[in-house]
């Protein structure tokens, strides 16, 4: 039986890994047959990393997949769209370390795959769980339908070199192009629904809860970055990245180590180039410090890490007719034109939808209903209508009003409120709210609902937004749920979550008494809540997780947020004048005092802020940098004393403890004179960094 799995092992590596196989698949079946009928004759020496174990059970109907907490969260990556953008990412990096432009900075380019990422964990050499993303702090557990991807080890092979005590390796699963092909030619020989592209279809085999199922998709996995390892070191990521094909991960050939960032470039010209001979899905490039000691002391911001970026490829364009167009009402009341154009693939993604982004971009492309229009998507990822490729001209189509998009009439087949479909017509900028009716708003370049929760489509968005992962994290109310609960008067805000009554709910449709029993015990759960998670929950314009964040590790209290005021916000480095106005500006609003007041009436409890580095050295300080430093970059200054415990502002006022001045210090050095707050030069600061 060892000798049995380990034979197994290496045939897979050979054919999954390396594409070198050394015996047909008739002898690899037959071995596998004879290691089942041994381990069924000796059920209790079965080994974990038997191949015959890579298909578990399914999950019980109705049970969805197990949520678990990144060891490390997985952060994002800034994505660049220029020579000109990557050369200013690479001179901020240089700024931070305090390079000069003549000092040596290595980069490792990779293929940006556009696949589902995934981290597999290793304890002893075994695959112990795998998390898919999620919102990157919390991932789902698919560990039992990865287990049945056999480009990933079971077991980490230490025949070339010995494998590290644990192991966390981070990357992306993915379908060929070609697999996917042959495996949706399979799919409608079966009568089964054609898959759209290999993302989607990854995605949702992925996701599945029956490891059988996701054993027939042709998924590989390609690992991108180490997160956690022990019993093993490295000094460069290229050195790390041989380990991991030593250890039995898939590699691509397509690696390449850049002396400098013009390298880097060069490397995405020549991937770019070669895009569609590459036998999978990718929408960029992925360059990242090859000095794992430099990545370190760059660190990370509240959402990417600042020692890798991704170089994204030029975007794919279609043109397709612009059908219809209607107006969509956003959470905060924003009324935002959507365009509906005729099903069109753009870079392997079927397009039936495009933002718009408001009005006065519309009027900028003078579109017209019926024009053929340009399409790409942004990123490879938001669709949008770039310009006119030829302006409706004539009469209109005989077939015109009966090729109306479904989704845009309603229950009696009329058009819905808010949709321009006229051939030819020009789109006007909403005077009323399509959903209730109220007269909109002038806000900037937009237009704004004004009734916010009374505004149907307001108050389901912002109650997803309060029951959302981020947030409260209640995952028994989903859209419709919430629609549903709306429609019954149940809802009058989203803080009546907390108010449901349960022999109510029972007598919905679709609601029986386990399913309203598994919600309120979530609601039990989930009635205490970190200050960051609550800052979320009340759907605060320009407030996402990295802000929330923020706020909470500078303020600490939910009544300090509460409070803050203009003046106070802007001493907070990241916070913009535009939300230093808004956020006073919300609580000093009587319908979100409201909201709040509800929450908290049905018995929402708010914690304190969990400060990074709590008990640090520098903990409570409030610090101003002013000048050049030599010794090291100003980021890499914040970063050390946000480390510390420290807060780092951007203007010098009663509440700063110190003002770190460096050369050619200006008058932030002066006003802390004025006001008598501690100044420290260089060397001070270094040594009060280092007690």
């Amino acid at each position: 039986m060892h000798w049995l799995v380990g034979e197994l092992a290496r045939h897979d590596r050979l054919y999954h890994v390396d594409g070198r196989p050394e015996i047909s698949d008739a002898e690899y079946d037959r071995m596998f047959r004879e290691l089942a009928e041994l381990e069924q004759a000796h059920p209790r020496d079965v080994l974990p990393d038997s191949p015959t174990r890579r298909v578990g059970a399914a999950l019980p109907e109705g049970q969805g997949l197990a949520r678990a907490r990144h060891e490390v969260p997985m952060l994002s990556i800034d994505s660049l769209f220029s020579a000109d953008e990557v050369r200013d990412f690479e001179a901020r990096v240089r700024r931070f370390l305090a390079l000069g432009a003549e000092e040596p900075l290595a980069w490792v380019c990779e293929p940006k795959l556009d696949g589902v990422s995934a981290a597999l964990t290793y304890v002893d050499g075994l695959l112990a769980r795998a998390l898919t993303r999620g919102d990157g702090e919390v991932g789902e557990d698919v560990t039992a339908n990865l287990r049945t991807v056999r480009a990933i080890p079971l077991r980490l092979t230490d025949a070339r070199r010995a494998a590290p005590s644990l192991l966390e390796v981070r990357g992306e699963v993915i379908m060929e192009r070609g697999s996917f092909e042959r495996f949706n030619a399979e799919r409608i020989a079966r009568d089964e629904p054609e898959l759209a592209n290999p993302r989607n279809a990854t995605a949702g085999a992925v996701r599945r809860t029956d490891p059988a199922e996701v054993a027939r998709y042709p998924l590989t996995f390609h690992p991108w970055a180490v997160v956690r390892v022990e019993g093993v070191s490295f000094a460069r990521y290229q050195h790390l990245a041989e380990a991991l094909a030593d250890w039995g991960f898939a590699e691509l050939g397509l690696r390449a180590v850049c002396a400098d960032v013009e390298a880097c470039l060069a490397y995405h010209a020549r991937l770019e180039a070669r895009r569609f001979e590459i036998p999978f899905e990718m929408d960029g490039v992925v360059a990242k410090l090859d000095d794992l000691a430099l990545r370190e002391r760059l660190g990370t911001t509240a959402r990417a890490v600042r020692w890798q970026y991704a170089h994204k490829f030029a975007a794919l364009e279609a043109t397709s007719t612009l059908r219809a167009i209607e107006v969509q009402v956003g959470r905060n009341g924003r009324l935002t034109p959507r365009a509906h154009v005729d099903p069109v693939e753009v870079g392997g993604v079927t397009v039936t939808h495009a933002t718009l982004h408001n009005a006065e971009h519309v009027a900028a492309l003078a579109l017209s209903i019926g024009d053929a229009v340009f399409l790409r998507r942004a990123g490879d990822v938001i669709p949008q209508i770039t310009s006119v490729s030829k302006s409706a001209s004539g009469p209109a189509p005989s077939d015109w009003d009966q090729r109306i998009p479904p989704e845009l009439l309603g229950p009696d087949g009329a058009l819905r409120a808010g949709v321009t479909t006229a051939w030819r017509a020009r789109f006007e900028a909403p005077r009323a709210c399509p959903a209730c009716g109220n007269a909109s708003v002038a806000s900037g370049k937009y237009w704004v609902c004004p009734a916010g929760l009374s505004c149907q489509p307001q108050l389901v968005g912002r109650t997803e937004q309060l029951v959302a992962q981020a947030a409260f994290d209640i995952d028994q109310l989903g859209e419709k749920r919430i629609l549903q609960l709306v429609e019954h008067g149940f809802l009058q805000s989203p803080a009546d979550v907390f108010h449901l009554d349960s022999t109510k709910l029972v007598e919905l449709e679709r609601w029986g008494e386990k399913s309203v029993a598994k919600l309120f015990e979530q609601l039990a759960a989930r009635r205490a809540i970190p200050l960051e998670r609550f800052l979320v929950a009340l759907c605060i314009p320009d407030v996402g997780v990295a802000t929330a964040k923020l706020l909470a590790q500078h303020l600490g209290s939910f009544e300090q947020v509460r409070a803050a005021s203009e003046e106070g916000l802007l001493h907070i480095d990241g916070i913009g004048p535009e939300l230093a106005r808004g956020l006073p500006a919300w609580f000093a609003d009587s319908g979100n005092q409201a909201l709040v007041s509800r929450l908290l009436a049905g018995g929402v409890s708010v914690g304190e802020a969990t400060r990074a580095a709590a008990g640090g050295a520098l903990s409570g300080k409030t610090f101003v940098l002013t000048g050049t430093l030599v010794s090291m970059g100003r980021a890499e200054a914040k970063h050390a004393i946000e480390e510390r415990g420290g807060r780092v502002a951007s203007s010098v006022s009663t509440k700063t403890d110190y003002v770190v001045a460096g050369a050619e210090a200006g008058s932030k050095l002066k006003k802390a004179q004025e006001l008598g707050i501690q100044v420290l030069d260089e060397a001070a600061f270094g040594a009060l960094l280092a007690r």
